[in-house]
């Protein structure tokens, strides 16, 4: 084979025939012998080694066009950096490094290592108040649900075992009018326009009978009131306007000449609804005085008188609600109108 005149056996610019680079406005020089092997590629459409030409079913392969650009040494470089120097597999570079072995720490690293894992005071100190904070709040909502919820479910059910037994009693005829030991129930009050039929005991003691769902007669010392059967005097009555069973929560709703029924053994009282003193002093027992003062009554009666604790939820000060009797019926004749109705 002979080179084209003007030119060595490498061609242009030293590369071999085979080997020249595709430019779009390369003409391969005239060679009879290889004309038929070197056809060029139309203006325009140079294409990488491997693309396919438009219109071809398939890109050729790069030893269909020949061997890449760049000499013998090129490929030798390009064939140890894909197998290695002697044709082996190469490891890659980007191993992961947790498949490296480690080396084992030395008892200083190891416990620098445990002294910087473990929490600072800091975040103890905020842990633990934390917890605090959360053991408080759980405590705090079941205290609270004790006081609002399961009191009254507790005193509903202790006063109303204490109204049955009562009852019982009356039937069987046990329990006779007359002194009445602290605690022991002797008569029913009935509150008509709220719906509140609840135990009457002797005594006001938190234990003994307010929390127990229970309203107490004033009975003892200084503050003894009268009983509802005597002739003049006021009878005073004391209960819970929240928790446990809560009978005079809603006493404020009274309206004058709404009815106030105490029920004895043998006698039916009704008052009537005469005034409220929305608050006064715990200490101003003047309310509990034979002519009850700021009630609007001038001269001795038959009175009765309700205390319990306002605002709600507090026992900062008290209550008052005056009733004057209107009715004394016996439970032979049945019960009165304002229970019938």
């Amino acid at each position: 084979m002979t080179a084209a005149p003007g030119t060595d056996w490498y061609g242009t610019e030293g590369y071999p025939p085979s080997q020249e680079p595709y430019q779009a406005s390369y003409e391969p020089p005239v060679d009879e012998e290889t004309v038929a092997l070197r056809i060029p590629e139309p203006p325009g459409e140079v294409r990488s080694v491997g693309e396919p030409i438009s219109g071809s079913p398939a890109p050729l392969a790069p030893s269909a066009v020949g061997p890449a650009p760049g000499g013998r040494a090129a490929r030798r470089k390009a064939a140890k950096r894909r197998h290695g120097r002697h044709g082996g597999s190469r490891r890659p570079a980007d191993t992961d490094a947790t498949t490296a072995p480690q080396r084992p720490l030395s008892r200083v690293e190891a416990r620098r290592q445990a002294r910087a894992s473990r929490p600072s005071p800091a975040v103890v100190a905020s842990r633990v108040i934390g917890e605090v904070f959360i053991t408080t709040g759980v405590l705090m909502l079941l205290f609270v649900t004790y006081q609002l919820w399961w009191t009254n479910v507790r005193a509903h059910a202790q006063a109303g075992n204490e109204a049955s037994q009562l009852q019982d009693d009356w039937a069987s005829g046990k329990r006779n009018p007359g002194t009445f030991e602290p605690g022991q129930g002797f008569a029913l009050l009935h509150i008509p326009k709220l719906d509140v039929v609840v135990p009457i005991a002797e005594g006001t003691s938190n234990k003994g009978v307010l929390d127990r769902g229970m309203v107490g007669h004033y009975a003892e010392g200084a503050l003894k009131t009268a009983m509802p059967e005597a002739k003049t005097g006021n009878f005073g009555l004391a209960g819970h306007r929240n928790t446990h069973g809560e009978p005079f929560r809603y006493i404020n709703r009274l309206d004058p000449g709404d009815p106030i029924v105490v029920e004895t053994q043998d006698t039916y009282f009704v008052y009537s609804m005469a005034s409220i003193l929305p608050v006064t002093s715990p200490s101003n027992v003047s309310v509990l005085d034979p002519v009850p003062k700021d009630s609007g009554f001038k001269e001795p009666g038959r009175y009765i008188t309700l205390t319990t604790c306002t605002p709600e939820f507090t026992s900062k000060y008290r209550m008052i609600v005056w009733g004057k009797m209107v009715e004394e019926r016996p439970r032979s004749k049945g019960k009165p109108d304002a229970l019938v109705s």
